[in-house]
């Protein structure tokens, strides 16, 4: 039973190491957004957390700032101009909200950088599908963000 998994799992590798540097931002926001809406589905009607999925729930958000905090990183401040100052102002802004919303347990303020993620991950995926999917190592990106 464990051929599913491991095909699975070659499957995932084979396409991050193929896929094009835009391909893989959009990769990474694509993670960070499913990390924030496994978080929003703990909470219940009342707005409140059962006991037993806090932990859960904190994981998520972990998984979420973890995956912004690598985003931060892939920006290219030197060739990225504005475009990566402001990327950068936000992904900051991003996990400080996250952070706070881990501790105080505030849905809205999930629900603030989820929509946010979901826009820049429409963005990415048009830029990342202007430049024709080539392997990483072979594209320029199109907003020189990515080193």
């Amino acid at each position: 039973m464990g051929y599913p998994t491991n095909a699975y799992s070659a499957y995932q590798k084979t396409n991050i190491s193929t896929a094009s540097q835009g391909r893989l931002v959009v990769l990474l926001y694509e993670g960070a957004i499913k990390q924030l809406t496994a978080a929003i589905s703990y909470f219940e009607p009342d707005g409140k957390i059962k006991p037993a999925n806090i932990e859960k729930y904190g994981i998520c958000i972990q998984k979420a700032q973890t995956i912004i905090t690598e985003l931060q990183v892939s920006l290219d401040m030197e060739k990225g101009g504005e475009i990566a100052k402001n990327l950068m102002s936000l992904y900051v802004y991003f996990n400080e909200q996250l952070m706070n919303a881990g501790i105080s347990r505030d849905k809205n303020k999930i629900d603030f950088v989820l929509n946010m993620m979901k826009q820049l991950a429409d963005s990415w995926r048009q830029i990342s599908n202007s430049t024709a999917n080539a392997p990483a190592a072979k594209v320029q990106n199109a907003l020189n963000i990515i080193s």
